[in-house]
């Protein structure tokens, strides 16, 4: 047996390595001239699979999560097929996983550069993606420049727009947005996609879309073979996002239902159905036991034979925002307004004629998942124009002296080169909730909330060495400052509950009307909770208002909220005890205003005063004594005639209004009946007070 030296080895090893070298850099069709006899029927299937992947792949509407399970076990067989790379790098980047593209479509650029036209184009995408800036910017200057006149006249403003993006990315990324993210955790998330979170106006109520296997009907899309989407809830109970659940028929169907909006009072839901008119929005209403009545598609205001999606209330009901695809915008969906009203039954919206909000808004790209915010002027959207890092981005626009402000993009990393789309924000705008996928999550998409730090304060140094913090829990961003106020919105949120002044117990669907008292107009009209008697409303600032409260077998109720200017979102909290009609029955008229030490009523007083008369009139048995009430400045003598005089007043305005006037009496107590201390101006501020009292019913 001829020996073999050991140079000799040496040298078959380095042209064995080099042959397999050649072979992972060359395009290795799948021909049977390319694989030894006994991986044949290795061959055939690995040529099956990819012709089961292609029935996805070229369809009329694309599947590229299905495709891509066949094309992967195909490349496990050959990893060197030049055409197979090119669909798995595509695939991925129509997926949610788009980063994963890029080895595959390096791979297919090396084994074969003129593998398909747009190869380059799709690595550029998968670089921006991938916020591998410089290296797409790049890429999209190299396909750009082998592109004919032609083809630059067609495709020379998108690239460019894609170059413009990169650019934009690197400023965002240099300037990131100091936040945390934390996943929901398993209470909401599951092993399934979920997706499009929006909560109410207190962050108590979460609803999001989910295809889970618990999918009302239980039937999958024999498109994609994913469960019809459904809404699910989930609420906050001591801080903590309780099991989500299904609500199942009516608000959910047998095919696709999507929530796209929120009442700010969590009572009224707007839907998603895509199976007619191109996709339509409807809206969906909590019945008084807390079930969901039958959606209603919105008229055709807002619903039109084209394509109309998001949609978001304003926090006062009096006008929807959404978008619509429908000609004549500006390019794309653009975003609507139409206002609306309650007119008749209580339970019918009007809406007036949308008008589209404008060209500081809408662009020529597509705008989509609008959100207004409970200011009622901070207006939040997505957007593929404007100066987006790349796809959607998340932007917001205020409303103020008659105008939109320059859409401000939220910044990096809230937005990235992928599409942001669909976020809800808190009340002030410090939490944001959005869908994202994250390898260490519960499975496809999760929902997140972020929470907003705002500017990092300057660091202030000081000589005092003994206070040293450590930190002692990981978290999943580095930030060294703590929370920091964002001072823009002025409402408040005004809540609380409904009860009987005895038994304690919630009275639902009790009417509460608000008014503007100096400008003498109702502002907002809902019911109370029926379960729970519970009641929400978002008030702007700054302005004195008039709570009218009126159930069935219940003495009227008038509260007065002034509530003070501020530049932060506050939380007011206002129980509300009713008590029922009897003789002796003794209400405070809150509401009604005298001139300064004199017995002329104030305009302000006049919604009070016809909420009165309304009362009267409704119960025209019932007879009433006005009383008029004074503090202890001054003297006993002229206090009694000054509160006289007052309660007198009050009963010739009930006069005039067609009451009659032996059903009421007026006295005036002066300083005798106190229900406070005189020894502040809040307890002197009570005592002075207009009262009525049940004679007889």
């Amino acid at each position: 047996m001829k020996r073999i030296r050991p140079k000799t080895i040496a040298i078959i090893l380095f042209l064995f390595a080099f042959s397999w070298q050649i072979a992972g850099q060359t395009n290795i069709l799948f021909e049977k001239e390319n694989f030894p006899p006994e991986q044949k029927n290795a061959l055939k299937e690995a040529i099956k699979e990819i012709k089961s992947g292609d029935k996805y792949f070229y369809d009329d509407i694309p599947v590229y999560s299905l495709a891509i399970e066949y094309y992967l076990i195909a490349n496990d067989f050959n990893p060197n097929n030049a055409l197979l790379n090119y669909k798995i790098g595509k695939c991925y980047l129509k997926t949610i996983q788009k980063t994963k593209s890029i080895p595959y479509l390096e791979k297919a650029l090396l084994l074969d550069p003129n593998i398909r036209p747009d190869i380059v184009y799709l690595l550029a995408q998968g670089y921006h993606l991938n916020l591998n800036l410089d290296e797409a910017i790049g890429r999209y200057n190299e396909y750009k420049g082998s592109l004919s006149p032609h083809e630059l006249s067609q495709l020379g403003d998108e690239i460019d727009k894609k170059i413009s993006e990169c650019k934009v990315a690197k400023e965002m990324i240099r300037n990131p947005v100091r936040l945390f993210i934390d996943n929901l955790g398993p209470q909401v998330n599951t092993k399934f996609p979920e997706y499009g979170p929006y909560i109410n106006a207190d962050e108590t109520v979460l609803m999001f879309t989910s295809s889970r296997d618990n999918t009302t009907g239980g039937k999958t899309d024999p498109l994609d073979l994913m469960y019809f989407e459904d809404i699910y809830i989930s609420r906050k109970i001591d801080e903590t996002w309780t099991k989500t659940t299904n609500p199942g028929s009516p608000l959910n169907s047998y095919s696709h239902d999507a929530i796209v909006g929120v009442s700010p009072d969590g009572k009224h839901a707007l839907i998603y159905k895509g199976e007619d008119k191109g996709g339509d929005i409807f809206e969906c209403r909590i019945k008084e036991d807390g079930s969901w009545k039958l959606p209603k598609r919105l008229p055709k205001e807002i619903n039109t034979d084209f394509h109309e999606s998001s949609a978001s209330f304003s926090p006062d009901m009096k006008g929807l925002y959404f978008v619509s695809d429908k000609p004549g915008g500006f390019g794309g969906k653009d975003i609507y307004f139409s206002e609306l009203s309650i007119k008749g039954n209580k339970d019918k919206l009007d809406y007036e004629d949308a008008v589209n909000l404008g060209g500081v808004i809408n662009t020529p790209y597509d705008e989509q998942g609008v959100f207004m915010n409970v200011d009622g002027k901070t207006l939040y959207f997505s957007s593929k124009g404007h100066n987006t890092m790349g796809g959607y981005d998340i932007f917001k626009s205020v409303f103020e002296d008659g105008k939109w402000s320059l859409p401000e993009n939220l910044g990096y990393p809230i937005n990235t080169p992928d599409d942001d789309i669909f976020f809800s924000f808190s009340r002030d705008g410090r939490h944001a909730y959005y869908s994202s996928f994250d390898p260490d999550g519960y499975g496809h998409r999760d929902i997140y909330m972020i929470t907003i730090l705002g500017p990092e304060k300057p660091v202030v140094f000081q000589n005092d060495y003994d206070y040293l913090a450590f930190l002692i829990e990981p978290v999943d961003e580095v930030v060294l400052e703590g929370k920091v106020e964002i001072k823009e919105t002025q409402i408040a949120i005004v809540k609380g509950r409904i009860m009987d002044a005895v038994t304690l117990s919630p009275l639902g669907g009790v009417i509460v009307e608000i008014y503007d008292n100096e400008l003498g107009r109702l502002v907002a009209s809902f019911e109370s909770n029926t379960r729970t008697g519970e009641y929400m409303i978002s008030l702007p600032s700054g302005e004195n208002y008039g709570f009218g409260i009126k159930a069935k077998e219940y003495m009227f109720h008038s509260e007065n909220l002034i509530i003070p200017p501020s530049t932060i979102v506050q939380e007011i909290y206002m129980d509300i005890m009713l008590n029922k009609v009897e003789v002796g029955s003794k209400i405070i008229l809150k509401n009604i205003f005298f001139d300064f030490d004199k017995a002329t009523l104030r305009p302000e007083s006049a919604a009070e005063l016809n909420r009165l008369t309304k009362m009267l009139n409704d119960i025209p048995t019932m007879k009433i004594e006005i009383s008029g009430h004074t503090d202890n400045i001054g003297s006993d003598l002229y206090n009694q005639q000054l509160s006289e005089a007052r309660a007198k007043a009050v009963v010739e305005y009930l006069t005039d209004k067609g009451i009659f006037v032996g059903r009421m009496t007026y006295v005036g107590y002066g300083e005798a009946q106190p229900i406070a201390l005189n020894d502040s101006e809040d307890g002197r501020q009570m005592n002075r007070r207009t009262e009525f009292t049940v004679i007889s019913k």
